[in-house]
């Protein structure tokens, strides 16, 4: 019996769905406090669906009354939500797992809890090494509020595992995901018509495929694993390698302007990233996945370049050669760098030359 959260977002109903056609499983459920569009609600086939916030009491009425051994919490969100505040945000990430852990703890059922985490843990800075171990720890405090919040649902995690030692508890370490059914921040920042990079550095990526995300998570979900674990592909591809692959342009400037002068050249999208996103695209996160495979047992399917690849052929890029983008480009530039008062926003001219099909955004 297997409980998932957050199913009505791209994992966890994604997840869902690949469970409830697994026979050996013999029943599925699925929790959120949103529902799941009619499309994923039909992908879901033999799974139930229940509405219901875990920051409420009634999810301790699920888990017992269906008698659950295993929870998946995928829910935790990566940005604030709309009309929605900090403060929100991390009442959902926080204090949602602690009330979902403490109603596992307490459920003589639950077996086994898997969380579904991420590489934001490590922070990303330039003292960083060439790959993180799940030993060690960031370099620096980690700036946003995703990786704050994910550290400390870990922690309470591993608190409930230490008070119920009969409970297996595993934490998946996700690499950013990328795949072309989904456009999470890889995939969001390159397919932008220019992409502004900041001038001496060149972020080392470290990817994984969305299709291996769901089958790691398959795999922790239905096969006796515990412990902490990154989730990676091989190898890695360089930031300026990955716009070229895409067919896009790179604008490397200053990091005082990276902020300024990218959003008056990609238009509004470049305020919809976090500090720690932005950092991402600074920096870069390398990930040691021996224990996935050595321990785990989990192999991916592919390749950090692959991944990359199978997103740029959905994606249907084409390179941008108009004359005329560039001298609309060149113009703003100028007229960025040269203080000349206010500047006209390129993004609706240079967005319709190039949009491409963005598939299902990773909340």
């Amino acid at each position: 019996m297997v409980l998932v959260t957050g199913t009505s977002r791209f994992l966890g109903g994604y997840l869902v769905t690949r469970l409830a056609q697994n026979p050996a499983i013999e029943r599925v459920i699925a929790v959120d406090s949103v529902s799941p569009s009619k499309d994923m609600l039909r992908r879901m086939g033999r799974a139930e669906f229940v509405r219901a916030d875990i920051r409420n009491p009634l999810i301790g009425k699920v888990i017992r009354g269906a008698e659950v051994d295993t929870v998946v919490h995928a829910s935790t969100l990566q940005k604030a939500p709309k009309s929605g505040s900090r403060a929100a945000m991390k009442d959902m990430n926080v204090i949602g797992a602690m009330q979902l852990f403490a109603v596992c703890q307490k459920a003589p059922t639950v077996r086994k809890v898997v969380l579904r985490s991420a590489s934001v843990v490590y922070g990303c800075s330039a003292k960083d090494p060439a790959q993180f171990t799940e030993e060690m720890s960031a370099r620096r405090r980690p700036p946003g509020g995703y990786a704050r919040d994910t550290l400390e649902i870990e922690g309470y995690l591993r608190g409930m595992g230490r008070r119920r030692p009969d409970i297996d508890v595993a934490i998946l370490r996700l690499a950013p995901l990328i795949g072309p059914q989904l456009t999470a921040t890889v995939g969001h920042y390159i397919s932008a018509p220019v992409v502004p990079t900041i001038a001496g550095r060149n972020a080392r990526l470290q990817l994984l495929h969305a299709e291996d995300a769901l089958a790691a998570l398959e795999c922790a979900t239905v096969t006796p694993v515990a412990g902490t674990y990154n989730i990676a592909a091989d190898g890695v591809v360089m930031m300026s390698q990955a716009i070229r692959r895409a067919g896009r342009i790179e604008v490397p400037m200053p990091l005082a302007l990276f902020r300024s002068v990218g959003n008056a050249l990609v238009g509004s999208s470049m305020r919809l990233y976090t500090d720690e996103q932005l950092e991402y695209f600074r920096f870069g996160c390398g990930l040691d996945t021996t224990r996935m495979r050595s321990e785990m047992g989990f192999e991916p399917r592919w390749t950090t370049m692959q991944a990359l690849d199978d997103f740029v052929r959905a994606m249907q890029t084409r390179r941008i050669i108009g004359s005329e983008w560039i001298d609309r480009a060149e113009k703003t530039l100028t007229a960025i760098v040269g203080g000349n008062g206010a500047v006209a926003s390129p993004s609706a001219d240079v967005m319709s030359m190039t949009t491409p099909d963005r598939g299902v955004v990773e909340r």
